[in-house]
């Protein structure tokens, strides 16, 4: 182990990463046996399988999750080292508090700026109205929902197929099978169909004597289903969680009606916790892309005057030490 931290690359085995989960409380999740929790996989489960793992909600805990953070953190490393690709993601909404698109700059926005509130908004002013929306919810024993922007910045031009593997299509299907998500929007989303072309339309110019660019980026950095080299814009709906302490109606597993009260720790707002997933399962889906791109383009490229070396400022290989 003293020799991977000393030299920075991994043998070539594949990577391990277990957490143990010390804090689990099995009791909590009794009455789940006995009757569904509204909007949760309860049910569809058992009308699936006809049989669950009531435990901690089995498979559809969020728990889950931990493995695509900890993979994603890897993805992230070989992007940043090969390309210089950044993925961000922070909370744009919580409820009915909407960040205004104009208070950040997606150019220059850090990550300091966004874990320095434990709601993850980088503005200050519209993270206390988070977390004040957030805690008017809590005391009534109630649940938000809201919004996660998703930018990566740096992101090499040719990756994503096109027809069925476009890249909004695989991030599309990466985030949305993150738990708790309602909605996806790519670049302008469903505001840019109240545009017409013209407005709507990213004109290109010449930035230097060799680079193309678009002045405009409605397109969201991807355009016939690849990426440009813009700044690739995402948002993702999370719905509010569905585990809250008030009395709703339900069924039990064998078919009668009830009433319940959930227990257990869950948060009234899953928002800010999905922050990190979000820019994980962008991250695996940028590095299986980025690996295929390089596959099947940059072997042998045609035309380099258009095909633009992936590579960050065309870098030294890595020198392995011997």
């Amino acid at each position: 182990m003293h020799h991977l931290l000393t030299t920075g690359l991994t043998t070539g085995s594949p990577i391990k990463v277990e957490v143990p989960n010390t804090d689990q409380r099995s009791n909590d999740y009794s009455e789940m046996s006995l009757a569904y929790r509204p909007s949760h996989a309860d049910a569809t489960y058992d009308f699936k399988y006809g049989v669950r793992s009531v435990q901690g909600g089995g498979r559809s805990s969020a728990r889950e999750t931990i493995g695509r953070v900890a993979a994603g953190a890897v993805a992230k490393k070989i992007l940043n080292q090969y390309s210089g690709t950044e993925i961000i993601a922070y909370v744009s909404q919580v409820h009915k508090v909407v960040l205004p698109e104009d208070l950040v700059d997606h150019e220059t926005l850090t990550l300091d700026q966004i874990e320095n509130n434990i709601v993850r908004c980088p503005n200050p002013e519209y993270a206390e109205k988070m977390i004040a929306a957030i805690d008017a919810v809590r005391v009534r024993g109630d649940s938000v929902g809201g919004v996660v922007t998703c930018i990566v910045r740096n992101v090499p031009r040719g990756l994503g197929s096109p027809v069925f593997d476009k890249l909004e299509a695989e991030l599309a299907k990466a985030v949305m099978s993150l738990p708790a998500t309602k909605g996806f929007e790519f670049g302008s989303g469903f505001a840019g169909t109240f545009m017409t072309g013209s407005e709507h339309n990213d004109e290109f110019y010449m930035e230097g004597n060799s680079r193309i660019r678009t002045k405009t980026n409605r397109s969201g950095g991807i355009q016939g289903g690849i990426s440009n080299g813009e700044i690739i814009n995402m948002r993702i709906g999370f719905k509010p969680t569905s585990t809250i302490s008030r009395k709703q109606s339900t069924v039990t597993r064998d078919k009668h009606e009830t009433e319940l009260i959930a227990r257990g720790r869950h948060d009234p707002c899953v928002v800010p916790r999905a922050v990190p997933m979000v820019e994980a399962a962008v991250a695996l889906v940028l590095v299986d892309q980025l690996m295929a791109q390089y596959a099947q383009c940059m072997l042998f490229p045609i035309n380099p005057a258009l095909q633009e070396s992936m590579e960050l400022n065309k870098q030294e290989p890595v020198q392995v030490p011997h």
